[in-house]
């Protein structure tokens, strides 16, 4: 059989499909959208809109159904601000989608309507996956415009243009597109003594250990990226850097890129204004950690790992089923 340049030797294919947020199929048309673009969609039969509060997702929740749907019907007495409205695209039936926010506040929010942040909804299985990436491309323009309403050339007002696709200077008629941060997430690999690195966050919950990570810097490659954030936060020199997936992180806009590091040192040197420890696991205590129940309190001196759907989960659980 010919082999081609996009045959790996990977434990399954496209491992980016397998962690949260990363489901969404909505047709953008990001680059096709007239000045009514949305007056259309919210007229058009079947449209929907994910409704946010403060940055949080409003869902209707009774004891058995959780629904983040509302038709624009709904948005009647939940002071939406349709001026920020915010088309996300189309799904394959050609109904819309859209995302608004509202004046109201989880003070003054009625029943039956209760409020949700993305770890949260991810955690705990609140969406479908399909619904869940939707929401993460909803929640990171909803996030980008509401920070966006100034022009950081002349201070004048920012309008909203394409649906929330881009911001317009009133005054000088600068533009601004939505923002997407990188951020390289890593699991390092000592290839000779067959190990993983993991380190804990001051933040984490107790007993926690994942994947280093950091922002990509202006000027700098992803693997450099890798190398640089891999030595300032555990004084590891890493040599070869391999992809191996991408997560959407809506909190509020960044691309999570997992990466495979290979360690050329072995001393670490913690940093501790980043780390609270960081050391080195076998692959019997990394499969023992990913074993543990994420969402249970964890034994005393028991350790855990990040929540099944976060890319650093999926990171580790694929170096140890990675074909030997």
């Amino acid at each position: 059989m010919t082999k081609s340049i996009f045959d790996l030797h990977s434990p399954h294919p496209e491992p980016s499909t397998l962690v949260a947020f990363s489901e969404n199929h909505l047709d953008r048309q990001s680059e096709h959208r007239p000045d009514d673009c949305l007056e259309t969609a919210f007229r058009k039969q079947g449209a929907h809109v994910f409704v946010f509060s403060g940055g949080k997702l409003v869902v209707k929740h009774d004891e058995k159904v959780i629904d983040p749907l509302f038709a624009p019907y709904e948005l009647a007495g939940l002071e939406p601000e349709l001026d920020d409205a915010i088309l996300l695209g189309f799904i394959a039936n050609g109904e819309p989608r859209l995302a608004v926010p509202i004046k109201l506040t989880e003070e003054t929010l009625p029943e039956p309507f209760k409020l949700a942040d993305g770890r949260t909804l991810y955690r705990q299985q609140m969406l479908t996956d399909e619904l869940l990436g939707q929401f993460a491309q909803a929640s990171s323009l909803i996030s980008w415009n509401a920070t966006n309403r100034f022009c950081g050339k002349c201070g004048s007002a920012m309008e909203s243009k394409a649906g929330g696709y881009r911001r317009i200077c009133t005054g000088c008629g600068h533009m601004t597109f939505p923002r997407t941060d990188p951020v390289v997430i890593m699991l390092t690999i000592d290839l000779e003594r067959d190990l993983c690195l993991l380190g804990r966050s001051p933040h984490f919950p107790e007993g926690m250990y994942s994947c280093l990570a950091g922002f990509v810097e202006p000027g700098e490659t992803m693997e450099n990226a890798v190398r640089r954030e891999t030595q300032e936060e555990s004084g590891i020199r890493i040599g070869r850097v391999r992809y191996h997936a991408s997560q959407p992180w809506p909190m509020p806009h960044t691309l999570m890129i997992g990466c495979y590091a290979e360690a050329r040192s072995h001393d670490i040197h913690c940093d501790e204004q980043e780390l609270e420890d960081c050391r080195w696991f076998t692959r019997e205590e990394t499969a023992a950690m990913l074993s543990r129940n994420t969402g249970v309190a964890l034994s005393a001196g028991e350790l855990g790992p990040p929540p099944k759907g976060a890319i650093a989960h999926q990171l580790m659980r694929d170096w140890l089923d990675w074909p030997q």
